[in-house]
């Protein structure tokens, strides 16, 4: 079976960066979306997959009308719900308790959050469930994250290893088939 192309787009910037946005739904601003779009701008794709949240779908609907190509609205996709800490900043939280979200956020989620085992296991669920076909996919950087330790078996300290900032696209070959492979082939800041 031949491989096919799949690219892990983050949402461009918001006007209220740096905070722990997981479930919350902030806009993305203008140069955010003109990010995602220069990012998309010369790959080739059969769909595009966005997260529900605005930050994501604003830029991907843009991104599919311009390749006339379909888009799938995917709630799997979202960010880390980062429960109490959700639309926080966080220079105002317990420093030693982000320090152990940090260190282990699946011993350590936020209270009423995520554990970090779960994101995995919903992003490796829409991993599964995908069409084997050239695909963009507009995402939060905690599904991405979730995405490179189910496709390349990373782990927690290898998807931190790098910075994913705004509109960052990392692109994918991946063999179909049991077990799979995954082959990282391109990562734009």
């Amino acid at each position: 079976m031949r491989p096919f192309a799949l690219h892990l787009m983050r949402h461009g910037a918001t006007a209220d960066g740096g905070r722990f946005n997981g479930r919350t739904d902030v806009a993305p601003t203008a140069a955010g979306i003109d990010a995602c779009i220069d990012q998309a701008s010369d790959l080739n794709f059969d769909l595009v997959v966005s997260s529900d949240l605005q930050r994501c779908t604003v830029a991907a609907q843009r991104i599919a009308r311009a390749h006339r190509v379909e888009l799938r609205i995917d709630r799997a996709w979202r960010e880390l719900d980062f429960g109490h800490w959700d639309g926080l900043d966080p220079r105002d939280l317990d420093p030693q308790a982000l320090s152990r979200f940090w260190t282990d956020p699946d011993k350590h989620p936020p209270e009423e959050g995520e554990r970090w085992s779960d994101l995995v296991r919903r992003v490796s669920d829409a991993l599964s469930d995908m069409e084997r076909r050239s695909t963009l996919v507009v995402a939060h950087g905690g599904s991405i994250r979730a995405a490179l330790a189910h496709l390349c078996g990373f782990d927690m300290r290898q998807v931190w290893a790098f910075r994913l900032g705004n509109a960052a696209l990392i692109s994918l070959e991946i063999w179909p088939g049991d077990g799979g492979a995954a082959q990282i082939v391109g990562l734009r800041a």
